[in-house]
């Protein structure tokens, strides 16, 4: 029976949420508004419910992308899926919102190199190449500043996420026409793409509890960073 999964995006800026089927996009509702998330997203979900007809006993798994992104974002929507789990004994699977923007690009024979503005002339970034029908990350995910992250680039590279609308100007200028593009939309994440992520972790036994899944936020938060800086002053004080 193909799994009936619930996939939840608050980490960036234009959220979506998405209940697939199988190979079947039952539902999709993607909000680039000013409100927050957390004034849309349990709607948003009755909706797509009613919409369906669906229950949420009839759901298999849900997804959601933990990371990285807006630090507020991403706890609204951990949250409400975690709310979720507990409510109806569903397993959770984390999807990173890096990779869930590169499946939507199966098409591309150039690596795929994607970019979300991080804020602070920083971008989260993924380098990925498709093998085996999903995207595979080469080395790893990280914030960094986007000169530095161009220095290692040498190959022709498609660019996708908002963080490449930013920074375009720049990338450009460093890679020539080594740089490639895709239309605005497309830099838009649309989570009913990381459905076969979420059906591939289910089918190695991936999904988690509520209790087990953590938001990757890569950065560290501002009360982490003043944290450390109290205390090395103390240090030095002392």
């Amino acid at each position: 029976m193909d799994p009936r999964l619930l996939l939840i995006n608050t980490a960036t800026p234009a959220g979506s949420i998405a209940l697939t089927a199988g190979e079947q996009v039952l539902a999709e509702l993607l909000l680039n508004l000013a409100s927050p998330h957390s004034d849309r997203l349990l709607a948003g979900i009755d909706r797509l419910l009613a919409d369906t007809g669906t229950s949420l006993s009839q759901l298999d798994a849900i997804g959601v992308v933990h990371g990285p992104g807006s630090f507020t974002g991403l706890r609204v929507g951990i949250a409400t899926a975690k709310g979720l789990s507990l409510a109806t004994g569903k397993p959770l699977v984390g999807i990173s919102s890096l990779q869930a923007l590169a499946c939507q690009f199966p098409a591309s024979s150039l690596p795929v190199c994607v970019l979300l503005d991080a804020r602070k002339k920083e971008v989260y970034a993924g380098l990925y190449r498709w093998f085996e029908g999903v995207p595979q990350l080469q080395g790893v995910e990280a914030v960094i500043d986007p000169e530095g992250l161009l220095d290692d680039l040498a190959e022709t590279t498609l660019f996708v996420g908002d963080g490449a609308l930013v920074y375009r100007t720049l990338i450009v200028r460093r890679l020539g026409t080594r740089a490639h593009f895709v239309p605005w939309p497309g830099n838009l994440l649309r989570v009913s793409f990381a459905a076969p992520l979420v059906q591939q972790a289910l089918a190695a036994g991936e999904g988690c509890s509520a209790a087990a899944l953590k938001a990757r936020y890569i950065r560290r938060s501002e009360a982490e960073i003043m944290h450390s800086r109290r205390t090395a002053a103390g240090v030095l004080d002392g």
